[in-house]
């Protein structure tokens, strides 16, 4: 193997590391931007921002149209880290929960690779170094502002702990859910708990609304529906002996596809405004929609699966069974624009980093930024060292 390769692991590595002590939030990724806009100014790679904190670089920029555009996501989660490894946060109740910083090292390990070989690249390279990827539509700005311009498909991924190390799942459709959140207001009568006769209980209702929520997936929904409806807080009162004027419910849903979001919400609507009519309540619904499914491209699912399988053999392919995932991704955007393809990549190689997404003890497995840069560079037409 190269020294060339090595030191550009090593790099990519160091690099991660340096990015997840110092997190920061989405849209607000000022300091992470400055430091990815250096490394590419030492490469000699040019680039521009892009939606404020995101970053846009080209490699072999005179080469042939259209480009194919790869992607990593920079930003980080509002979570106090306990993993308690030498480069946890600096920076309390920040955290790259999610593994953004290794994406964010693997797109920069290949942008430094593929530079060093431009020369025998045969089409233009995009990189996007997105920002928000959290709930912030970063994917819809970065498209707002001119990230797929003269890109004719993309590319992106994310480790998942949940599978084996290096297995790769990249189906021909639906790989990630979309997701939505509602909030629920529901207006009683309080008063004094030793006379609840007296009193119209928002807590009873809201206590009835959540149980009949649960049963929109198990029996409005075909059983083959991926589809989940969640109730995350309740909250209402503040003293033992007084019931509450007020109570405010919020949740999620996941859901595989638009029309399934208008007959959740639909659903949830009509569910909540009827039972608190029947316990002498009223309640205001509000349904807020977040990011759509991401569903690929067939002929990219496909070019993804066949330069892994490559690399790696068919036995890492995972094909399908166990899909969708129900967390949701804005890469969605990107694949709605354009075709294209994500992927997700187990990370759980039995030393630690097992832990789910968004757990305060989650750890990036550093050796899926080698691997996942040979991916890169192969679905770009370069080979990389055995």
């Amino acid at each position: 193997m190269s020294n060339d390769w090595q030191d550009t692991v090593a790099y990519a590595q160091a690099f991660r590391r340096k990015l997840h002590a110092r997190p920061e939030l989405s849209w607000q990724e000022y300091e992470t931007a400055d430091a990815i806009r250096a490394e590419l100014d030492d490469m000699h790679i040019p680039w521009r921002p892009c939606a404020t904190t995101g970053t846009l670089a080209w490699i072999n920029p005179d080469g042939s149209d259209p480009a194919v555009a790869l992607r990593g996501d920079i930003d980080a989660l509002p979570i106090h880290e306990q993993t308690g490894k030498d480069w946890q946060s600096t920076r309390d109740g920040c955290m790259h929960a999610c593994g953004h910083d290794g994406h964010t090292a693997t797109l920069l390990a290949a942008a430094r690779w593929l530079k060093k070989h431009e020369a025998s690249l045969p089409r233009k390279i995009v990189l996007l170094f997105q920002p928000a990827e959290e709930g912030g539509h970063g994917a819809r700005e970065m498209i707002a502002d001119g990230a797929l311009d003269g890109v004719s498909e993309i590319y992106g991924w994310h480790n998942w702990p949940a599978l084996q190390y290096g297995t790769f799942a990249c189906p021909d459709d639906l790989v990630m859910c979309g997701n939505g959140t509602f909030d629920i207001h529901i207006h009683g009568r309080g008063g004094h708990a030793s006379q609840p006769e007296a009193c119209a209980d928002p807590l009873l209702a809201a206590s009835a609304i959540h149980l009949a929520l649960q049963q929109i997936a198990s029996r409005r929904l075909a059983p083959q529906k991926a589809a989940v409806i969640s109730v995350a807080s309740i909250h209402g009162g503040d003293a033992p002996t007084v019931i509450p004027q007020n109570v405010r419910m919020a949740g999620s849903i996941r859901v595989p596809d638009d029309d399934t979001r208008h007959q959740i919400n639909q659903l949830i609507s009509d569910i909540a405004s009827h039972t608190a009519a029947a316990y002498g309540v009223s309640c205001e619904v509000e349904h807020k929609p977040r990011y759509s499914a991401t569903i690929n491209h067939p002929r990219q699912a496909a070019n993804a699966r066949a330069a892994w399988s490559e690399l790696y053999g068919e036995k890492s392919l995972m094909h399908g069974h166990s899909m969708p995932i129900m967390a949701s991704e804005d890469f969605s955007y990107y694949l709605k624009a354009l075709p294209g393809a994500f992927a997700l990549i187990g990370s759980d190689d039995g030393h630690g980093h097992d832990a789910p997404c968004h757990s305060p003890h989650y750890d990036f497995n550093d050796r899926l930024i080698e691997d996942v840069c040979r991916w890169f560079c192969r679905l770009t037409g370069m080979r990389t060292p055995p």
